[in-house]
């Protein structure tokens, strides 16, 4: 770095670190005045809970990055620590998905981004020199999926924190008990180990009545919302600014110059993690036909068990009912064990099978719909131009997720432009985009209907920015 850029930025550093001790607030060692008692963070009352977390915010704002470090670090820790007993509560409750990937997705946790994000930044020119900050919002309401439950609780948690915020957490009525139970946790030692209480908050009952009043309330600053798209829908009808992670049905591509091993290996892993239930797996393939009778071949040495057209149609009148020409899921097949798809499709599938995959037209149910099934359709295509035209179709314009197994950059590129979604992956399974043994970063949270992407700390802040006149130049 050039020695004039160096001395700009201690200045920038100084003038930072000056104006944080001048704008500290003062931490009152008296306890709020309105916040009622609560077992860790569980309150009976979305009014109670928003005044408990309102009053921790303050202090959490207060703190030093370590201090948030070390709040965030408890979360990870607890998450890892006790993954079996967690992972294994969330499944008994939610009754769906795979245990052991319920408690991978706790160990995953590690991936988050943390106070890290949290940097300044300084821009100079003969003016003078602006210094740009990141500010809590202060209380988020947020709410939690059936899905993933304590996992998108945490990966909430770590990022919010960071930034200094608190939050106040809408758990799913049928994910509602371990939801309560994590936070219990993470506070019980959050407070004990930095003397700060009620920095993450819950209702001690789930319910549509109480999402409601965490949407319109008055302390409330901000909403997050992962999950369907009727309590996203709601959320925005509130006035708030919202952050909110919408629907995916993520299309792959696979073309001719693929190495389809690798491919099917890993829309395995992808598509048959935690049954599917990732909003980021792979839900459908299109494969290019010069390829298609070698690629299903792979797909069946890498460990998928296939089903033929009589078994897809059982398959089908079990998880669908329809209405007219739309396709609705039945909730009782979401996120089953394959031997559990396969009974309903008349077939006893081998032991061990971790994905379901057979050939439909593009027009079938399994390839329009977000299934969460661990079964996934193969499409045959003419070309590459005729398999982009055909992900975008079943993308629906979610701008979700796309993944693409190929050698031809030129076609990666082509279908990133076309698909125009918040991830795109090529040649990986879908989780690399996460972090999860890729470059990405992790959240459970994927904002794509409002466009922020996958969740940091700096997705739950405001910019402020701090002028300084030109007395502070030194060239």
């Amino acid at each position: 770095m050039p020695i004039q850029e160096q001395l700009v930025a201690e200045i920038a550093k100084e003038v930072v670190a000056r104006l944080r001790m001048q704008l500290q607030p003062q931490i009152s060692s008296a306890p709020a005045t309105y916040a009622a008692p609560s077992q860790d963070g569980v309150f009976a009352t979305v009014d109670e809970a928003v005044n408990a977390a309102y009053e921790a915010q303050k202090k959490v704002a207060a703190m030093s990055l370590d201090d948030r470090k070390r709040m965030t670090d408890i979360i990870v820790r607890i998450c890892n620590d006790r993954r079996e007993e967690l992972g294994r509560m969330e499944m008994e409750e939610t009754k769906v998905g795979r245990l052991d990937h319920k408690i991978l997705k706790l160990t995953n946790m590690r991936f988050v981004l943390g106070v890290e994000a949290m940097q300044s930044e300084a821009r100079s020119n003969p003016t003078g020199l602006c210094i740009i900050e990141h500010a809590p919002w202060g209380v988020i309401g947020m709410m939690l999926p059936v899905t993933h439950s304590v996992p998108t609780m945490a990966s909430n948690a770590i990022n919010i924190l960071a930034a200094g915020n608190t939050a106040v957490f809408g758990p799913h009525p049928s994910g509602q008990k371990v939801a309560r139970y994590a936070l219990q946790l993470w506070n019980r030692e959050i407070e004990r180990e930095l003397g700060v209480a009620n920095v993450l908050t819950t209702t001690s009952a789930a319910s549509i009545e109480a999402a409601e009043e965490i949407f319109h309330h008055p302390k409330i600053a901000l909403l997050c919302v992962t999950g369907g798209a009727a309590v996203a829908k709601a959320a925005a009808m509130s006035g708030k600014r919202v952050i909110a992670g919408g629907p995916g049905n993520p299309p792959v591509v696979v073309d001719e110059t693929a190495d389809l091993d690798h491919a099917a290996k890993c829309i395995i892993i992808g598509g048959g993690f935690d049954n599917n239930l990732l909003c980021t797996g792979e839900k459908e393939i299109f494969v290019v036909a010069s390829v298609a009778d070698a690629f299903i071949a792979a797909m069946r040495r890498a460990g998928a068990f296939q089903l033929d057209r009589d078994a897809i149609e059982r398959l089908t009148k079990a998880a669908f009912t329809f209405d007219g020409a739309h396709a609705h899921v039945q909730k009782a097949l979401v996120g089953k064990d394959p031997a559990v798809l396969g009974e309903a499709a008349g077939v006893r599938v081998p032991p061990g099978t971790e994905l379901l995959f057979g050939e439909t037209e593009e027009n079938h149910p399994f390839v329009s719909v977000e299934q969460m099934m661990p079964f996934v359709p193969v499409v045959r295509v003419n070309c590459i131009d005729a398999a982009i035209a055909a992900a975008v179709r079943a993308e629906h314009g979610f701008h979700h997720t796309g993944i693409i197994h190929t050698r031809n950059v030129e076609n990666a590129t082509r279908m990133a432009r076309a698909m125009n979604t918040t991830l795109l992956v090529q040649n990986a399974p879908s989780a690399a985009a996460l972090g999860v043994d890729g470059p990405g970063y992790f959240s459970h949270t994927i904002a794509t209907p409002t466009g922020e992407g996958v969740t940091t700390p700096l997705t739950f802040t405001r910019q402020r920015q701090m002028i300084v006149g030109s007395a502070l130049r030194i060239i």
